[in-house]
Order: C-alpha cells, then structure tokens, then sequence
C-alpha cells in the first residue's frame, strides 16, 4: 500500500506517484478496484482553481491534512469527485482522481454504469470514477492508507516519464492555463479535454 509519507508531497509530485496506482473499494455489493490513468493536481493558497484557494471551510477541511485520507465532494448537485489529500497536515493539496481502468469487480463497475458503450468507459471521468467504485459523501475523510478502511490505495508500477502527458487541468475557471493534469498516454480511459473560463482570466505561473 501507498503510506502517508509517501503521499506528504506537493501535489505535482503525488500526481504522478498516483498514475497506476490502484484504488479498491468494498461494499455491501462486492469489491471494484481501478487503476488511476488520469489526475489533477491541486494547492492551497497559490492556486485560484483549488477548494482551498480562500481557506478553510466545513467542506474542504480535508484538504488540510493529514495526507492519505479521501476528500469526497459533491458537484452540479448530481456528482461525486474523489481526491487524495496529500502534503502535510495543516497545508492545503489533494490530487482530483481524474480517471481509471476497471482491473477487478467488472461485472459491479458495469451494473453501476449501464449506459456506458464499452469497460473503457465505465470510469472515464471523475464522476464515473466515484460511480463505479460506489463512493460517496460517507467515504470523505477515509483514510486510504489503512489496510482496514473499506477503500485502499496501493502502489502501482511506476510510468516511465515518457509515457505521462501532460497539461491544462479540465474545465476549471481560473488558472486554466496550469499544466498540472497528468495522465498515461495510450489509455483509452483518460477522459476527454474541455476548456475552462475564459482565456487569461486568471494565471498563476506553476513553480513545479
């Protein structure tokens, strides 16, 4: 499994530890796990886009450590998006769980999206991918790092750097320029680029 230390870094850097990582989720109706293609990396207080841009609130508290631990939103008033808090305890980052692969629970992961046309789609997507691992509001907080917690977060192989493409995070308002969305090049489950804001709105030059 993934520990806290390795997970107390800069978001960037957590970013692209968690690409092949793989993340599993018991419940009631069975066990799905997914391998992480596709992430964002998100601050504190130096990046307009993040939760934790303004500081600490009810919602994003999380956010604000310790690392390894789950933040769950809710979003459009329809969707679920998950994170991997990381930094350290009381400063402010989480890498958005983008997209993934279904390794494991096939069968669960299709009944849970029945719309979607092929497995590479099942979890194509930060709303999907909390669909078919069956995520929710009562997950945030869960500390992924505990090999009792219903969810888990291990190790996956590491990419090569010249199989991670980067760029400009998806549909965010402000800082739309950053390049910190990181993802497996050829995996068909990395979810498709839409454009956020307007062009020069806000720009923060990454230091990463």
């Amino acid at each position: 499994m993934l520990t806290r230390e390795d997970l107390a870094v800069d978001p960037v850097d957590a970013s692209k530890l968690l690409l092949n990582a793989t993340l599993r989720a018991d419940s009631a109706e069975g066990t799905v796990e997914v391998r992480i293609v596709e992430v964002e990396a998100y601050r504190g207080g130096d990046d307009p886009a993040s939760h934790c841009y303004r500081g600490k609130t009810p919602r994003n508290e999380v956010m604000f450590g310790p690392a390894g631990h789950l933040y769950v939103y809710f979003v459009y008033g329809m969707h679920f998006c998950a994170n991997v808090v990381s930094l350290t305890d009381g400063v402010p980052g989480a890498v958005l769980l983008r997209a993934g692969e279904v390794i494991s629970g096939l069968e669960l992961a299709r009944a849970r999206r029945p719309a979607s046309r092929s497995d590479a789609e099942l979890a194509k997507g930060p709303a999907r991918l909390t669909s078919v691992l069956g995520l929710k509001a009562d997950h945030n907080g869960i500390d992924l790092t505990d090999p009792s917690s219903p969810v888990r977060l291990y190790r996956g192989d590491p990419v090569q750097p010249d199989q991670i493409r980067v760029g400009p995070r998806v549909g965010v308002a402000v800082a739309i320029d950053v390049p910190w969305r990181f993802w497996v090049d050829g995996s068909k489950a990395v979810s498709s680029y839409r454009r956020g804001g307007k062009r020069g709105v806000v720009r923060v030059v990454p230091t990463r």
